[in-house]
């Protein structure tokens, strides 16, 4: 599953719960998920090989 970094409670290595796949007004791709500790959305940007292999993994496709 994507990982990302918490900016409220600086965790690195957060696995996101209920991930999904946005892509940005300029081409890239992000993960978007909550941290299931303090509840914070948690944003991961990744390729688009990486997007498209978090998609097949079971997250959810937002674009």
């Amino acid at each position: 599953m994507a990982t990302g970094y918490c900016v409220k409670c600086k965790e690195k290595g957060v696995e996101l719960s209920a991930p999904e796949i946005h892509q940005t007004k300029k081409g890239g791709f992000m993960a978007k998920g909550k941290h299931e500790k303090c509840g914070t959305t948690v944003c991961a940007m990744m390729s688009k090989d990486n997007a498209e292999k978090e998609i097949e993994a079971g997250a959810k496709k937002a674009y």
